[in-house]
């Protein structure tokens, strides 16, 4: 009981603290709430059982995050050329660093062409889809048990590192590197901007208002994930479908007239993103981390993931994609669409959750079909 009122109860703390202390509003309450985690997590206060709600709450978190920041989405500023230009940026970045990767690094270690071949597959696959993704390619190119517990171990490790990379760092790396927002969604977020600091989120004035959002989202939450374990006829729930199905529904809530009156929809999603990041940040053991182990494996996806980030930062520079777009894309694609809600709310940028859930989505439908063929054209050259 003690934990869950910890996960709920910080969260709401670190914001109204947030509006009297400015530092905290400068290094934004997600930089804050993770680093208490951090601490929490790795001076002996948490738990098993305590471990376990942690995790419970993190799951339920996403779920329900996602909807309710997307009901409270500037649609309008939605450019399809734009969302293209981002999908095709990130997936050739990291085409191309899986596959130098491979040749950079295959000659060293322990494991054979084979095995490189076949870690090359499933990085390709977690890095242009994601997690659901492994499974079936790690089966459709034969990867033994003890070679996919390395490689999963180490994408633990590897994206941990580059989420923390984006939370203390990313706002201001992307931004000051790249373009900024384009003018149609600066006034699209402008005009939301002045709407919400008419309605403050939880006012008696609009209790009814959000009371009315949580049951909408709870309702969307509860038929997409009962749907989302259909296709494995309810053992496995079908992140894909899970994700797709939450989107939709959530997009099609926004356009009802009682929900768009609801300026406080997204500041809602940001309090789930904290809880969230709470949850997980409190999670972390350090020590468990054993980064001796493994060092080719763990150096290769080292390689993929920041030297697809260095790739995708010139071909944006080159077609001129701003950095809240380029960076809510790095993270759909490498650490999967859950985060997607985490990055919107550290932008402060609503527009973006809509363009990141996407390109996650289009990377989950083809990361196994470039991960198995890649893995097959290696083997033509070395098998």
């Amino acid at each position: 009981m003690l934990i869950l009122i910890y996960l709920l109860l910080v969260p709401w703390l670190v914001i109204r603290l947030s509006k009297r202390w400015r530092w905290i509003d400068k290094v934004s309450p997600m930089t804050v709430l993770y680093a208490i985690g951090l601490v929490v997590g790795n001076i002996g206060l948490v738990g098993d059982r305590a471990f376990g709600l942690c995790n419970t709450t993190s799951s339920l978190a996403v779920p329900l995050a996602i909807p309710l920041m997307l009901m409270g989405c500037n649609l309008s500023s939605w450019s399809t050329g734009k969302a293209l230009k981002v999908f095709l940026t990130g997936i050739v970045s990291v085409l191309i660093t899986t596959v130098a990767g491979f040749f950079l690094f295959s000659g060293h270690g322990t494991l054979e062409y084979r095995d490189y071949a076949q870690v090359c597959a499933v990085a390709t696959g977690i890095y242009t889809g994601g997690i659901p993704n492994i499974g079936a390619i790690a089966k459709g190119v034969g990867m033994g048990n003890e070679l996919y517990l390395i490689v999963t171990s180490s994408d633990l490790i590897i994206t941990g590192l580059y989420l923390l990379f984006v939370i203390f760092f990313g706002k201001q790396v992307f931004r000051k590197i790249l373009p900024a927002t384009s003018p149609a969604s600066k006034a699209g977020a402008a005009v939301i901007e002045q709407e919400e600091t008419k309605a403050k989120p939880f006012s008696r004035q609009h209790w009814r208002g959000s009371l009315l959002l949580i049951l909408l989202t709870i309702a969307i939450a509860a038929l997409s994930y009962g749907l989302a374990l259909l296709p494995s006829m309810g053992g496995e729930v079908n992140m894909t479908v899970l994700i797709l199905l939450l989107t939709t529904l959530a997009i099609g809530a926004s356009f009802l007239k009682p929900v768009r009156r609801q300026t406080q929809s997204f500041d809602m999603g940001l309090y789930c993103v904290y809880v969230f990041c709470l949850a997980i940040a409190t999670m972390v053991n350090v020590r468990d981390l054993h980064l001796a182990d493994n060092l080719t494996i763990l150096y290769y996806i080292l390689f993929i993931i920041f030297g697809s980030l260095v790739l995708q930062f010139l071909f944006a520079k080159l077609l001129r994609i701003d950095g809240d777009s380029v960076l809510v894309s790095s993270v759909a694609l490498i650490n999967s669409p859950p985060f997607v809600p985490l990055v919107a709310a550290l932008l402060e940028n609503k527009d973006v959750v809509f363009l990141g859930v996407s390109i996650g989505l289009l990377g989950y439908m083809i990361g196994n079909y470039l991960g198995i063929g890649i893995y097959h054209v290696l083997m033509l050259f070395g098998g």
